[in-house]
């Protein structure tokens, strides 16, 4: 293996030692192993530009800060010797000099004075971006006594905690998601977010969307230097075959350049000046010492001991190799090295023994089975010392942080909200007012002809995040009896869906359905035939899936993951529960090419149980389709994969008991009712990586029992995803660029009437690069032909509508363009974009529009998919579109539903109150006690400025439900924000005060001059009323309970109730 190769040469020299990858994904993987393997020695990685040359899309701040930090690292002094992994593209691109190198930095120690100027100044010139929440690369937030920022080359953002006279107190790191401290250092040094350090004199005229990095850079720096020149004295080692593939990838650049010379670009900087030559590259190679690595005693582990081969053969490969006398080595941490380790075991006899170090492998005796607890990407075969390794990757997830599908999105100033009691406006913004000589925030809202409401902090919990935009939406009139009706009306209107809803609860409770419990001999071999360890969420979903098809009642649920997330696998023990204890099974796809991938999967799967599969869709010819029918309605057929051709009215079933649906988003609601009708009780799987809002929305309010699918993968990168303007240049490098890596493009176009045009334009720019096209309106065979033609390698470019969306699975994809992105859904763009980078390769998918010009919802929407290119954020996705579209009325066809005119969140509050009421059960929202005080909190504009932020976070408060809850939120604002200033104090106190006051029943708690008093409710409990009347010297009158306080302060009322409401004080407020 490369990586053991590598450390035993760099321990032998003594010195550092520089390995030049093919790629940057070779690189990665040997710093990977060489981590795990060697934890002591020092691993530095300079990565390339994660951009075309002359893209218009810049590289990422992440990426240039990575560079610049792995540099400067290098360069400075170091005891003991080091690792520098990099790749061949960046060895061939120019550097900036070491002396800006060096100096573009900034170091904070706790303890030692934070300089205000030096920091401002650093940031300005080394591409940092100022921002109200620092949760990207680059990026940094501003407030009084915490800064917040992200180191573009650091692994997560960090936390500047200042006192009063500008030293640091502290250096955190914390969650960009929850913004949660996790950790703490006492020094941090970190590195400038671009490569283009910024001199006064450039800093004024320099505007970032006119000049490119590239051209920045040659006015910046007049000569730069090559990665070469910063090698010093280390060993310099090149990946086998590195010097052939310099001239391949300096026909990229030169053809990238070209291009821009071609389609208009005036004066494309000379890729010379950027780019070292052929020449020039081999003669700095060759003043290193530069030499090949030679692999001839390594290598990879054989075909049949690969992770896609069942687990047999890989145990019995190993057994083979225990004979021959090698060592064998199972790496990983998780369930899958424990299973191999178990197996491996059982058939040896003798159980593996734990190590933990690479040279405890190499002194343990020939023949021995060792387990070592490192994480490696692939296994591998050192000859010369007799070691086979092979890495168990499982990927397990230690949790799923989805344990609900409802997420109630952030408000922003400038969005669309809904008042409970005012109905439809704009967020405007957030004011200071005085109340009865108090200072309290307050929300302007703004509504039709320019009314505008101040909406006290109290009422934030009647304020709901509409969706839409501004300028989409008919603003309410104040003052006017018409929002009241609407609500009414609705309101009304809600309560006959509740009524729907639990129709279909009870209906659903009551539907019985024939139970499977699979033979245990016959599902355990099925199981087996798995290649993988389950993903704990896998796991759950199969053990869910089981449990609700033994019940006897009828199976109703949802699995959401993403593209590649394990839903096929689910799919598959569903229909072999079913179909191994006799009953039958549709699998229905909404293309015929993904009936095909099925029907193949499915088959193989199945080979040798007893069961039949056998596959119904338009591509059969009348005879054979007949014969499948026929070999249905008897039995014969235990398994069926087909499209709607199920629905016809001439198919029948023996003994049909489970419908799975894929990609459940393609089907209308009348298809699915028809898929639920096929036979009476029904067992029914959906399954899909971005529901519907509808969809969503059902399961959201409990009809769809759902499981979520969020561990990613092992070894799929996200799809990285820009929006750009559309030029010939970036296209056609962008073409040219896949197919000298060996791989295939996608080009996808909206209309059918869209694929001349743009393969006209494909002709013009790329007339060396074959194109294949598929739209809707080709005949089903010709479509088939050249969809799984191009899966199959026929074409480099596949020109085509959205009918590739689903189903088609082509491993050397990993470039596409959307034409026209706007005229997408969200769904279709996450589902388009997930045809690329399946094969491990980073894919790219670039939205392209007319012109820069779009509308502000637009814009929005397509900046959701750029912004959530996480692996699993499909169902973010669909959140979003469930936010930016309604979720449409559950009971029936209409996708603008009552959601389009009340919000998402007041919909959801007025159905979850009408389901509960109509249950009889309490409501969701706990009852809050009034608190009418001589005190009262807020949060101050110089502890939290943002306007935005402080609005969320009055709103998390109005919304917790718990006094756990109180208790998290008081850390957050703590750790967030820094030490809790008096208001904030009072706001927390007095917001336990109201839940803990509501939990017993009181409905308010309120202060006069000469007593404070307590109303009470029919929940109050008879024995918490005696112990106040008895403890606290309270008179009862009617529904109060009066206690004498005379001439109290505020602070003292509030702290008079907090002692006689239990819970309400917490530990840490009683000596404030």
């Amino acid at each position: 293996m490369v990586a053991t190769r590598l450390v035993a040469s760099l321990r032998r020299s003594e010195r550092s030692l520089c390995y030049v990858a093919l790629s940057e994904g070779a690189a990665t993987k040997i710093a990977d192993a060489v981590s795990a393997l060697f934890p002591d020695i020092e691993i530095i990685v300079l990565p390339p530009w994660d951009c075309l040359p002359y893209d218009r899309v810049p590289p990422s701040q992440r990426c240039m800060g990575l560079r610049m930090d792995a540099l400067r690292i290098w360069s400075m002094p170091s005891d003991a010797p080091r690792l520098f992994l990099t790749s061949l593209d960046a060895t061939l691109q120019r550097i900036p000099p070491a002396t800006v190198i060096a100096n573009s930095r900034l170091e904070l120690v706790v303890g030692k004075a934070f300089d205000r100027d030096a920091f401002s100044d650093f940031i300005q010139r080394t591409g940092y971006v100022e921002e109200g929440v620092a949760d990207d690369p680059g990026e940094l937030a501003v407030r009084e006594g915490v800064i917040d920022i992200y180191p573009a080359g650091a692994p997560g953002p960090l936390r500047i905690v200042l006192s009063k006279d500008d030293s640091v107190l502290e250096l955190r790191g914390f969650d960009r998601v929850s913004q949660r401290t996790e950790s703490y250092f006492d020094k941090v040094i970190f590195g400038p977010a671009s490569e283009a350090i910024l001199t006064e004199g450039i800093t004024e005229e320099f505007v970032p969307t006119s000049d490119t990095v590239m051209r920045l850079l040659l006015r910046l720096y007049q000569d730069m230097p090559t990665v070469f020149d910063f090698l010093g004295d280390a060993t310099v080692v090149l990946a086998p075959g590195a010097a052939d593939q310099v001239e391949r990838y300096l026909e990229i650049v030169d053809d990238a350049r070209q291009s821009r010379k071609d389609f208009g670009e005036v004066e494309a900087p000379s890729s010379r000046s950027l780019y070292l030559d052929r020449a020039e590259w081999e003669r700095q190679a060759s003043s290193v010492s530069a030499r090949e690595l030679d692999l001839e005693e390594g290598g990879d582990l054989p075909t049949e001991a690969s992770d896609t081969y069942p687990r047999t053969a890989l145990i019995n490969w190993m057994q083979d190799c225990l004979r021959h006398g090698l060592k064998v080595v199972i790496s990983g941490k998780g369930n899958g090295s424990e299973a191999l380790c178990r197996r491996l075991g059982q058939a040896t006899g003798t159980a593996p023994q734990s190590i933990d170090t690479w040279e405890a492998v190499l002194k343990a005796e020939p023949g021995t089975v060792l387990k070592l607890a490192c994480e490696l990407d692939q296994g591998f075969i050192d000859v010369t010392e007799r070691i086979a390794v092979v890495a168990a990757a499982d990927g397990i997830s230690t949790a799923s942080n989805c344990s609900t599908l409802l997420v109630e999105p952030e408000l922003r100033i400038g969005d669309v909200v809904v008042h409970e009691d005012h109905g439809v406006g704009v967020l405007r913004d957030l004011e200071s007012i005085a109340v009865e000589n108090v200072c309290r925030d307050a929300a302007r809202l703004e509504y039709r002809d320019g009314d505008s409401v101040l909406v006290p902090m109290e009422e934030f919990g009647k304020l709901w995040r509409y969706g839409s935009e501004p300028e989409a939406v008919t603003l309410d009139r104040l003052h006017t009896a018409a929002w009241q009706n609407k609500r009414e009306k609705i309101a009304a209107d809600i309560q006959s869906t509740a009524r729907h809803l639990i129709k279909l609860a009870k209906h659903r409770q009551a539907s019985r359905a024939e139970a499977f419990v699979p033979p245990r001999a016959g599902f355990s071999a099925f199981t087996r035939r798995f290649p993988f360890t389950e993903t704990h969420d896998q796991a759950e979903a199969i053990r869910s899936v089981l449990s609700d098809l033994a019940t006897g009642r009828a199976m109703n649920r949802l699995v959401c993951g993403d593209v590649g997330f394990g839903k096929t696998e689910i799919a598959l023990r569903a229909a072999a529960a079913v179909a191994l204890a006799g009953g039958q099974v549709v699998v229905i796809a909404p293309t015929t090419v993904l009936t095909r991938q099925h029907f193949a999967t499915f088959t193989r799967r199945f080979a040798g149980t007893g069961v039949s599969v056998g596959m119904l869709s338009r591509l059969l010819k009348p005879r054979e389709a007949k014969k499948v029918k026929a070999a249905l309605a008897v039995g014969e057929i235990g398994v069926i994969v087909t499209t709607q051709a199920i629905l016809a009215k001439d198919v029948r079933f023996a003994h049909l008991a489970l419908v799975i649906v894929d990609e459940e988003h393609r089907f209308g609601l009348k298809e699915k009712r028809a898929m639920n009708t096929l036979v009476p009780s029904l067992h029914t799987l959906a399954m899909s990586a971005t529901p519907i809002p509808r969809t969503l929305q059902s399961a959201m309010v409990g009809v769809h029992e759902v499981s979520l699918l969020t561990t990613p993968p092992f070894r799929r990168r996200p799809v990285r995803t820009s929006l750009s303007v559309f030029d010939h240049a970036s296209m056609r490098t962008g073409l040219m660029r896949e197919k000298r890596r060996g791989g295939q493009s996608f080009v996808v176009v909206p209309r059918i009437e869209d694929i001349d045009v743009v393969k006209t334009i494909l002709r013009k720019i790329v007339p060396e690069l074959s194109v294949k096209v598929a739209h809707g309106d080709m005949p089903a065979a010709a479509i088939d032909e050249a969809i799984v033609g191009f899966a199959e390698g026929d074409g480099d470019v596949l020109l085509a509508t959205n009918i590739i969306e689903n189903g088609l699975d082509v491993p050397r994809a990993n470039t596409m363009f959307v034409w026209q992105a706007d005229r997408f859904g969200l769904a279709q763009l996450h589902q388009l974009r997930g045809r690329v980078g399946r094969g491990g390769a980073q894919g790219i998918a670039t939205l392209l529009t007319e012109n820069a010009e779009l509308s502000d919802e637009t814009r929005l929407r397509l900046s959701t998919l750029v912004e959530n290119d996480r692996l699993g954020a499909g169902l973010s996705i669909s959140l979003r579109d469930l936010d930016l579209r309604g979720g449409g009325d559950i009971a029936g066809e209409d996708q603008a539903g009552h959601m389009k005119v009340i919000g998402i969140g007041l919909y959801q509050k007025l159905l979850a109150g009408a389901v509960a009421r109509l249950r009889k059960q309490p409501a969701g929202t706990p009852l809050r006690a009034i608190v009418n005080l001589g005190v009262a909190g807020t949060i101050p504009s110089d502890y939290v400025s943002d306007p935005a932020v402080r609005l969320n976070l009055y709103a998390k408060l109005l919304r917790a439900s718990t006094l756990s809850e109180m208790d998290d939120l008081e850390e957050e604002f703590e750790d967030r924000f820094g030490e809790l200033p008096q208001d904030v104090l009072l706001l927390l106190r007095t917001t336990r005060l109201q839940l803990a006051a509501g939990r017993l029943g009181i409905a308010k708690l309120e202060a006069g001059p000469k007593a404070l008093a307590m109303t009470l409710t029919p929940k109050t409990p008879a024995k918490v009323i005696a112990a106040l009347t008895k403890k606290a010297g309270a008179v009862r009158r009617v529904d109060r309970l009066i206690f004498e306080a005379s001439n109290m302060t505020g602070e003292e009322q509030l702290l008079f109730f907090e002692r006689v409401v239990p819970a309400a004080n917490r530990p840490k407020f009683r000596n404030q």
